[in-house]
């Protein structure tokens, strides 16, 4: 059959796989209570939206090394829209109870949404770099990480990109290490304020992140509301996008 022609015997279940992705809720509980089955399909949910979030981050990094903005624009704006959406379960999610997630709670023994292998390699996608990230995952996820932290942040390709508008990035910026993780760079806020005053197209480019890092920022609140985890809270990814904010 050629590329084009229409396979006669696809159908909207067979081709999203429905039977087998209905049938991947199996709660433990005794009964089984009633709210794990939410629990699980809003879990599920987010492992699901965090593999998009990888597919468009990495099509977000070519796009932006590029120098193509009108893409980079459009991908970065989508990863923005599925933040919110992330953001938007919990409202779903906060419907259940202590009272309701205690129910079943006992049944999950020691698993943690802390053991979502997809959520920090979108962390090691946008910059985070250290040891403790990744050390209770299994060792073929370590690996993935290992290799995702040895390349390009988006906040790397970010300056790629703005580096390829012709903006002085400094070279040792460009060159530096990417294992290791970037922190703020007083050469690198003038070089943005200078991009913020004279190039539109790549300062929009730049709010897009900052939505992103908003987006992250709400997601990680939401959650620490709920676990009362303040360690990850006010931590911005593009750091420098945020210290110029008040040099404008």
């Amino acid at each position: 059959m050629s590329e084009n022609q229409v396979n006669p015997a696809l159908t909207y279940t067979s081709y999203l796989a429905i039977d087998e992705l209905l049938s991947l809720q199996r709660p433990l509980s005794d009964g089984p209570e009633h709210d794990e089955m939410l629990f699980i399909v809003i879990h599920q949910s987010y492992e699901l939206w965090f593999k998009q979030l990888i597919h468009e981050f990495l099509a977000a990094q070519v796009a932006l090394e590029a120098g193509d903005t009108h893409r980079s624009l459009a991908l970065l704006g989508r990863i923005r829209t599925i933040m919110k959406v992330c953001v938007a379960q919990i409202d779903i999610l906060e419907t259940m109870t202590p009272l309701q997630f205690n129910s079943f709670r006992s049944y999950l023994s020691s698993s943690s949404g802390f053991q979502s292998a997809q959520f920090r390699k979108v962390e090691a996608i946008l910059g985070r770099r250290d040891s403790a990230m990744a050390g209770h995952l299994p060792a073929d996820v370590q690996s993935d990480i290992s290799e995702i932290t040895s390349h390009n942040s988006v906040w790397d390709s970010l300056l790629v990109y703005i580096s390829k508008r012709g903006h002085a990035i400094p070279a040792d910026v460009l060159a530096r290490d990417k294992s290791v993780a970037y922190v703020a760079n007083p050469a690198v806020q003038d070089v943005l304020l200078d991009v913020h005053r004279n190039d539109p197209e790549s300062a929009g480019v730049c709010e897009r992140l900052l939505d992103i890092d908003e987006g992250l920022q709400e997601w990680r609140y939401r959650h620490v509301k709920m676990v009362e985890l303040a360690s990850t809270l006010f931590n911005p990814v593009f750091v420098d996008l945020w210290e110029i904010r008040s040099r404008f």
